[in-house]
């Protein structure tokens, strides 16, 4: 797997690609299934609330499960929960495809959930454990951060294409083969890996760590979707509440999920807050970026979503360059960089107008992802780096829960931020004329808008298309420049929590042998 001096070979580098393809079924899964809720609801008629956990119990039970199971892999053979959640995922994916009712489609997805939380840890402390030259490991955290915004970009277009020819099940179904092939090849191409002495599993720790952050992501996404509501408030108080039990088992626990010791380290309490923060403004602006194309400029989906994909070129090639610097440039400095490049892209968002040119936004977007993700590599490596070997795989679980915490939490601040200033911006330009309930339906969302304006007389239709539009992009330029403050509060933290740290040199590894202790098939 590793030669005599530390550096992988062919081997360990084909062994990435392995591990790159549940990275990049889970990342596209995220967002396939939004092109097919409308069939489902057609075949399936769920009501609003099954719609609702059709959608969100995969996120759920998958932020809730990270750290639990990243513990799990440490303690049992990373390659074997791997190849476990591979097995599960493509068991659930089938069983997703079949469901005849709302019912079994929820309980696919919750089983999705379940395993994919399996496979995000488990592919970053694999990571850790084959590659432990920096400049190899920085490449292949490059590789898998492009893999993962390659997958988040494809979803939306990958989805368009099988509904156009296929029925709504046929979204679960790319899953199967590539787990097939994740299963055929993972004991011939990865190390296994357990701890040494891992110690007993922590039970209580673990349903501890599901009970705070279920009832956490349920509250924002709550907020987000509906504002503020009782049970949303009461979900939030109980994840606190049930987050500061956690933080007590963990200091008091003989063998505990994650050990303490790690959050006083620097480089991985640093890495994990800047990675929230990043993950915050960009989520929270993905859903701007999108409406813009669809509801602004007109395009169907499939088409918003193809013209989305040029943006991701500047990712590539942001993963090319941190590789390059790797063994030149302080990792602080890079990641520094990173985060007022994506600053950078979020400047250009404030100018893009309802008339600006095409090419503006592209650019914005460009500029944002390649920042973003060059921050995205570094925070995830430092995570998996900064911990013992031993430990890969809880600290990775760690850094993937930040990440869905600060995505869900940018998607509520960022999109009620927005929401707020375009109704207040409509409601002072709504047309003359205009039915109160109408109205009212216009100043929900854009969308709302767009719907009413297609009943209306062409001249009135029209003025309340336009009117909208402009208050849009009057939001979308405040969560820019909401996005554009977290992002430079992000480069202040990481120069000073992180700006210290020297260049990694070249690792002399052998003597921490090939993935601890490896068991080669």
């Amino acid at each position: 797997m590793t030669t005599t001096h530390g550096l992988a070979g062919r081997r360990g580098w084909t062994g990435l690609a392995v591990l790159l393809l549940p990275t990049l079924v889970i990342a596209t899964d995220m967002g396939i299934l939004f092109f097919a809720v409308p069939f489902i609801s057609t075949e399936l008629r769920p009501s609003a609330t099954e719609q609702l956990w059709i959608m969100d119990i995969y996120s759920f039970l998958l932020a809730g499960l990270l750290i639990p199971m990243g513990a799990l892999g440490d303690r049992i053979g990373r390659r074997r929960l791997l190849m476990a959640g591979a097995l599960g995922f493509a068991a659930a994916s089938l069983l997703a495809a079949t469901a005849d009712g709302a019912g079994q489609l929820i309980a696919a997805r919750a089983l999705l959930g379940v395993t994919g939380a399996t496979l995000m840890p488990s592919t970053l402390a694999l990571i850790r454990n084959m590659f432990h030259d920096p400049k190899q490991r920085t490449a292949a955290m490059g590789a898998w951060g492009a893999a993962t915004m390659a997958g988040a970009t494809l979803g939306p277009v990958v989805g368009g294409l099988l509904l156009e020819h296929f029925t709504w099940s046929a979204v679960f179904l790319p899953a199967l083969p590539v787990m097939a092939l994740v299963l055929l090849t993972a004991p011939f191409l990865l190390p296994e890996y357990r701890s040494p002495q891992p110690g007993r599993f922590d039970l209580a720790g673990a349903l501890l760590a599901v009970a705070s952050v279920l009832p956490t992501v349920y509250g924002i996404k709550h907020f987000a979707v509906d504002g503020w509501s009782a049970g949303a408030a009461a979900a939030l108080a109980a994840g606190v509440l049930l987050g500061g039990a956690l933080v007590r088992r963990l200091r008091t626990a003989a063998t505990p999920l994650v050990d303490p010791a790690l959050f006083r380290n620097r480089t991985f309490s640093g890495a994990v807050v800047v990675n929230t923060l990043t993950m915050l403004a960009m989520m929270g602006f993905t859903l701007y970026t999108s409406q813009y194309l669809q509801l602004v400029r007109g395009m169907a989906p499939l088409t918003a979503s193809l013209w989305a994909l040029l943006p991701s070129v500047g990712v590539f090639v942001t993963a090319g360059a941190s590789g390059a610097l790797a063994g030149k440039v302080r990792p602080g400095v890079r990641l520094t960089g990173g985060l007022v490049i994506a600053a950078a892209g979020f400047a250009l968002m404030t100018q893009v107008r309802p008339d600006s040119p095409l090419a503006l936004i592209l650019v914005a977007a460009g500029v944002l992802a390649a920042g973003t993700v060059a921050a995205m590599m570094l925070t995830a490596e430092l995570v998996v780096s900064a911990a013992p070997p031993e430990q890969a795989g809880a600290a990775s679980a760690v850094s993937e829960t930040a990440t869905e915490l600060g995505a869900s939490l940018g998607i509520a601040l960022l999109g009620a931020a927005g929401a707020a200033v375009y109704s207040a911006r409509l409601d002072g330009g709504l047309p003359n004329g205009l039915p109160a309930e109408l109205a009212a339906v216009a100043q929900d969302t854009l969308g709302g808008a767009v719907t009413v304006a297609a009943q209306l007389p062409g001249e009135l239709g029209g003025q309340l298309l336009t009117a909208a539009r402009d208050a849009f992009a009057d939001g979308m330029h405040l969560a820019a420049a909401v996005g554009l403050v977290t992002m430079l509060l992000g480069a202040f933290l990481a120069h000073r929590m992180l700006g210290d740290l020297p260049v990694p040199a070249p690792a002399e590894e052998a003597a921490e042998p090939s993935a601890g202790q490896p068991e080669l098939v």
